[in-house]
């Protein structure tokens, strides 16, 4: 069982940044593609962006050159760094562990950008 816990979020004005976090129990970032997903009130879950065990880095086209996603494997942390943030990108964040037929998420976190 992974356990994963997401921290960072906030209210923040348009333009504005934010940086979630989420630590994973034990040192799984050797097994498993880690993510950043989103969910919208009244709208889908949607992927945002994901980074393999190899580092390879992958993003959603609405956040291109907005978002960085990153990780320590030493503190089995994963971050998302949020830069130049709109309002379309309020939503529950949540981080997800995944690999061939196992996937864990955290519990979410708030983000809200609103002047």
């Amino acid at each position: 069982q992974v356990q994963l816990v997401e921290s960072g979020g906030g209210l923040v004005q348009p333009g504005g940044s934010l940086r979630l976090s989420c630590v994973a129990s034990g040192n799984i970032f050797s097994m498993y593609t880690m993510g950043w997903y989103r969910q919208a009130p009244g709208k889908q879950r949607e992927l945002v962006a994901t980074i393999t065990r190899g580092g390879i880095t992958n993003y959603a086209d609405s956040v291109k050159g907005r978002f960085t996603i990153s990780k320590d494997n030493a503190k089995n942390m994963v971050y998302l760094q949020m830069n130049r943030l709109k309002p379309e990108d309020t939503a529950v964040y949540y981080c997800n562990a995944w690999r061939v037929g196992l996937s864990f998420w955290g519990q979410g976190t708030q983000g809200t950008v609103s002047s």
